[in-house]
């Protein structure tokens, strides 16, 4: 993670440009909730980069999480860009995060464009699926 040069402190891998501890670490740690659908992504999005299974599944519905998540420690990710968000407010039930992440893996370079369903599960953001 790159610097804050505000403060310091390494800058959130989700692009927002704030410190990871004012930004996606809460969550990810599970401190507190994301309290929008793109938050969520955007956490989401840095437990990849980190490697982070134990909250990939807390964030997953778990109708929908798969038994095994891929995550591999030779893919560098690169960068999110959210590209456009529908409801997934905090009062809403759900939402949508149209993203793309890029990443590399074995020096080829991928991008990830999808549009993520977002829904609420005990009280919480969760992940339902992709269209």
């Amino acid at each position: 993670m790159k610097n804050d040069k505000d403060n310091n402190a390494p800058t959130c891998p989700c692009g927002s440009g704030h410190a990871y501890k004012h930004c996606c670490q809460p969550y990810v740690e599970q401190i507190s909730n994301a309290p929008t659908a793109e938050a969520l992504m955007r956490s989401r999005y840095c437990a990849f980069v980190l490697l982070d299974e134990d909250y990939l599944r807390y964030s997953w519905h778990p109708d929908t999480c798969p038994k095994i998540i891929h995550l591999h420690k030779e893919t560098n990710w690169l960068g999110l860009n959210i590209k456009n968000t529908e409801d997934g407010l905090s009062d809403d039930d759900n939402g949508c995060v149209e993203f793309i992440a890029r990443y590399k893996t074995n020096g080829k370079a991928t991008r990830l464009h999808e549009n993520s369903r977002f829904t609420r599960y005990k009280n919480r953001w969760v992940y339902l699926d992709a269209n």
